[in-house]
């Protein structure tokens, strides 16, 4: 673990320490801040730094931090690692994965641990080292989501940098290619694919934080087949009220 690091104000997201609360939600999309909002009590909008919108609202009587990173593991980490020098000990990713049976288009999948293939990890520990969800954390989500009605699975995560190259093709050499891949991934039994858990669960650790990735299953890794618009809509809501659940169920 490193030695702690704390700043009053984060260099690329642009708020302050006392504008955060003491858990963050990680979102890609920044359009989900002002959806995530509606489910958070006297929600505040700090000022937008480089595109990096954030939102700070009250759940059950608890200070949660929303922020969005966009795609991608490089500022993915660059937000965990801002929000933890201001304060912040627990992460929590939601958003979208490429599903591979038997998690379906729909069905939330909860990252146990991620298999390392992205670069940005590499940065805070070496190749040997795990990337693995907090078990505090995913006790958690796991209480929340027997609750609920929706299909839920929880496993491995895999993460890559390469979109194209790697996790989607979009036609001739390079979607057989990644075909190929995807056989190795059914093979290790992985349950979805994303661009940032490896590296936010390393992170994470490393820091002296805990953290974890909750996703909705949007992309069949075999048919490429999408998630219906209304069907996403509906799927959010229930993740957004899932992941605000099970923060608020932790200890301070």
């Amino acid at each position: 673990m490193t030695q702690e690091e704390s700043s009053d104000r984060a260099w690329y997201i642009g708020v302050s320490r006392e504008e955060v609360g003491d858990a963050a939600i990680l979102i890609g999309d920044p359009a989900r801040i002002d959806r995530i909002a509606e489910h958070l009590e006297n929600p505040a909008f700090p000022p937008v730094s480089r595109g990096l919108r954030t939102v700070t609202g009250l759940r059950g009587g608890r200070r949660i931090t929303a922020a969005a990173f966009g795609m991608g593991a490089p500022i993915a980490s660059i937000v965990l690692h801002e929000l933890y020098a201001l304060g912040i000990r627990t992460f929590l990713r939601i958003g979208t994965a490429m599903a591979i049976p038997p998690a379906g288009l729909g069905d939330f999948v909860l990252a146990d641990g991620a298999l390392r293939a992205d670069g940005t990890s590499n940065s805070y520990a070496p190749l040997g080292y795990p990337a693995i969800a907090d078990f505090d954390l995913n006790t958690a989500l796991r209480r929340r989501l027997a609750t609920g009605d929706r299909t839920w699975h929880a496993g491995i995560f895999g993460t890559w940098d390469g979109f194209y190259t790697e996790m989607f093709g979009l036609s001739g050499a390079r979607r057989e290619m990644i075909g190929s891949l995807k056989q190795d991934i059914a093979r290790m039994g992985l349950i979805g694919t994303d661009m940032e858990t490896s590296a936010l669960l390393v992170a994470a650790r490393i820091l002296g934080a805990r953290a974890s990735t909750l996703c909705v299953a949007t992309v069949d890794a075999h048919t490429q087949e999408k998630i219906s618009d209304a069907a996403m809509a509906e799927a959010e809501i229930e993740l957004f009220e899932t992941a605000l659940d099970a923060l608020t169920a932790l200890p301070a």
